[in-house]
């Protein structure tokens, strides 16, 4: 809720033992709290009326409660039927998915709600890898009308449910059902606004606020990095653009989405989500900085696979977020999160290919490190120029654009390449 100010009159009176009747009380920009008949009672900023403390306190319990339990369930699915030597990292695979660090930032730096849309996003994923399609069907159906933006993820749910359903022996029913199950799960969250066209169409235009323009702010996609050379809002009208960044990002999506038609394995299903939402993050139409957040959250599904590509795509999404943050006044919690972050990734109970981070991306992250720590003390230290106010904003995007783009080609790679069976399960097959 948004503080009023301080010429704000409450309607409500509250009567005292004395006889006096003043106003709740309620803080102000400045500090001081508001009563009526001039009767001041000076306080500090942080003090707050103990039902919103409770209320906030209730709030974030649930979420964590939510949180917690949602991803313990898709921990629950990942890991059954796996050999007991794969299971020695879960606690550091959970630790990593619940203490993202772009997320802790974006939803109690910035004050955003994604963990709800996201934590829905985990429990269908779970539902769908535990053969409960219809479950996970609602789910997501519930997800993407919390938080439009979970569409990233629509083309790779849509691509491996259809390829499973193909290889029913009656894939039409199939298909209805997941069908009636999505159909059914948006009425019921629409039912208040089906009484006219005028109120979904409002609610319509909030879904696609296309007024905007293709990109808003400095974000690292694929439309604001080539704006430096192409001057996409003056060059097209706003239908060309959106009709080009829907077949930029339909061309994006196709080759996960054949190969999960194709070949609708669970483990590419995973692959699917990432490339997937990367696709959407770098090409689609009025993309936020927050939105790498979708992508982070499949890429920590494969962290006991691919660790090294979660390590990589979070630390260059923390930078392409650091302009945000550090407006945000959040510059000690960024480097707080960050430092711990990594900790994390190389604590004893983690898990890292050491071949592939000792090699050619050992050397790659760190030059990419050495770039990030320049680029961090020149934005906090030295003023930009004034005939380009924004040029180490531009510097930022770039270096983090491309390091995207060759995760979506290696994830893309990975997709379509079968992958052998790990040494720890050869081993578990000798002894059965």
């Amino acid at each position: 809720m948004r503080p009023r100010g301080i010429g704000w009159r409450s309607p409500l009176i509250y009567p005292l033992k004395n006889g006096t009747e003043i106003a709740p009380l309620m803080i102000s920009t400045t500090g001081a709290l508001i009563t009526r008949r001039s009767l001041l009672i000076k306080a500090t900023s942080m003090a707050l009326s103990y039902d919103v403390l409770i209320l906030n306190l209730f709030h974030f319990t649930l979420l964590v409660a939510m949180s917690l339990t949602l991803v313990l369930y898709f921990i629950n699915v990942y890991y059954s039927g796996k050999p007991i030597k794969e299971k020695t990292s879960v606690a550091w695979h959970i630790a990593l998915i619940l203490l993202n660090p772009c997320l802790i930032l974006i939803d109690h730096g910035h004050f955003q709600y994604n963990c709800i849309s996201l934590g829905l996003t985990v429990a269908a994923v779970a539902a769908i890898l535990s053969d409960r399609d219809v479950v996970g069907s609602v789910l997501f159906s519930l997800a993407l009308n919390h938080k439009q933006m979970s569409a990233y993820f629509a083309p790779a749910f849509f691509s491996y449910l259809l390829g499973k359903c193909l290889r029913q022996q009656n894939p039409v029913i199939e298909v209805a059902k997941l069908g009636l199950a999505v159909l059914g799960t948006f009425a019921v969250v629409w039912s208040p606004y089906l009484y006219s066209a005028e109120a979904s169409l409002e609610v319509l235009s909030r879904l696609a606020p296309f007024e905007r323009g293709i990109y808003e702010d400095y974000v690292a996609n694929f439309w604001c990095t080539t704006s430096i050379l192409v001057k996409w809002k003056r060059l097209l009208n706003m239908q060309p653009l959106k009709l080009l960044s829907l077949t930029a990002t339909i061309s994006a999506c196709l080759p996960s989405m054949i190969q999960l038609i194709w070949k609708p394995k669970k483990s590419s299903f995973l692959y699917g989500l990432l490339n997937s939402a990367l696709a959407f993050y770098l090409f689609s139409f009025q993309v936020h900085e927050k939105s790498i957040l979708l992508p982070l959250l499949p890429a920590s599904f494969l962290a006991m696979e691919k660790p090294f590509v979660l390590l990589w795509l979070t630390q260059n999404a923390l930078v392409s977020m650091f302009p945000l943050l550090t407006r945000d006044k959040l510059i000690i919690p960024y480097i707080a999160l960050h430092g711990l972050f990594i900790l994390l990734y190389h604590s004893p109970g983690g898990r890292q290919h050491k071949k592939e981070t000792q090699s050619s991306f050992g050397t790659l992250r760190l030059f990419l490190l050495s770039c990030f720590l320049v680029l961090h003390v020149v934005y906090l230290t030295i003023a930009p120029p004034r005939k380009y106010p924004f040029l180490f904003e531009a510097v930022i995007m770039l270096l983090c654009f491309s390091q995207f783009v060759v995760i979506f080609l290696y994830t893309n790679t990975k997709q379509w390449t079968p992958s052998k069976p790990s040494a720890l399960s050869t081993e578990a097959k000798k002894h059965l």
